[in-house]
């Protein structure tokens, strides 16, 4: 490994007598790599969140010292996750009780649809991890238009009858108002209050939003990673609810999960990362899938072929 460069494009050159398309690389101090575009995949895009990048130099071991620094990083963030996780394995949470409320019945009656088989399993997972006093840490898997914010919904109906309140953490502005819209149409007949925490509201009213919240006036808050800042402060969060968490960053998911132990956590995605379905897989989370699709919509079928233009006509 050459460690970090800078792609300069496709170059057409001639070795031993025959002419042939290298990818050019430019390194440090005018250092220079001709690839072979048959080895192209030994290219891989370096992505930096520091902004400007410094190149590396040939024949140094400036990457090996970066790589090596990277993996200390990683070490302590994995080191950090399993603390966190075994203490959540051994907290006591909130056991909610679910069998019987009148108002959770009419709750999922004003839904006005029939649930699917999935839906109804994923559901019951979802209230037995409720009414369970260990943490619930649930993902649940589905396509788009599949079901899962009726599921979160639902999830959160149950914690916000028992007085606490609710955060939905989302990855863009325009999903968190629409998760606005659907969760005040759901829930202000039910007299609980939901708002927006995005760059839409003025520094005025996310000021006033974050003192209602701390005060307990606001049951739900939806928003993007405003939510994970430091001056956000929930008078009794009992719920949170991370859209699709594969577009968050490792610090961003853990850092509000660390801040209550007994927490409750439902995540939700459409494409789930391999971190996530590994900790499922190996028990560190519960995993949920909706694969049967609502009535009157397609299931979603995916096959590996060859290219042919009938088949995607």
């Amino acid at each position: 490994a050459y460690g970090i460069g800078r792609y300069r494009g496709v170059v057409r050159q001639r070795s031993d007598g025959v002419e042939a398309d290298f990818v050019q690389v430019d390194y440090r101090d005018g250092d220079r790599v001709l690839l072979p575009v048959t080895s192209v995949d030994r290219l891989q895009r370096y992505v930096s969140g520091k902004g400007a990048v410094s190149l590396d130099r040939l024949g140094s071991n400036s990457f090996e010292r970066r790589k090596a620094k990277v993996r200390k990083a990683l070490e302590r963030i994995a080191d950090d996750l399993v603390r966190m996780y075994a203490a959540r394995k051994i907290a006591k949470g909130t056991a909610y009780d679910i069998d019987g409320d009148a108002d959770l019945a009419a709750f999922e009656l004003a839904f006005g649809h029939e649930l699917t088989k999935d839906q109804s399993q994923v559901i019951g997972e979802i209230f037995k991890d409720l009414a369970d006093d260990r943490p619930m840490d649930r993902l649940l898997c589905g396509d788009v238009g599949f079901g899962k914010t009726e599921m979160s919904l639902r999830a959160a109906f149950v914690v916000l009858s028992a007085g606490r309140q609710i955060a939905v953490l989302v990855p863009t502005t325009v999903l968190a108002e629409q998760h606005r819209q659907t969760f005040e149409r759901r829930l202000a007949p039910f007299g609980f209050q939901v708002r927006g925490l995005t760059r839409f509201r003025s520094k005025r009213e996310q000021r006033a939003l974050l003192e209602e919240t701390a005060q307990g006036k606001v049951d739900v808050v939806i928003g993007t990673h405003r939510l994970l800042q430091s001056d956000v402060r929930f008078r009794d969060l009992g719920l949170l609810v991370v859209d699709e968490e594969h577009r968050f960053g490792v610090r961003h998911k853990e850092r509000i999960k660390a801040l209550k132990a007994d927490l409750d956590v439902l995540s939700m995605t459409a494409t789930p990362i391999p971190r996530s379905l590994e900790m499922s897989l190996t028990g560190i989370r519960d995993l949920s899938v909706i694969a049967t699709p609502p009535v009157g919509r397609q299931a979603v079928e995916t096959v590996v072929t060859r290219f042919n233009t009938d088949l995607i006509r």
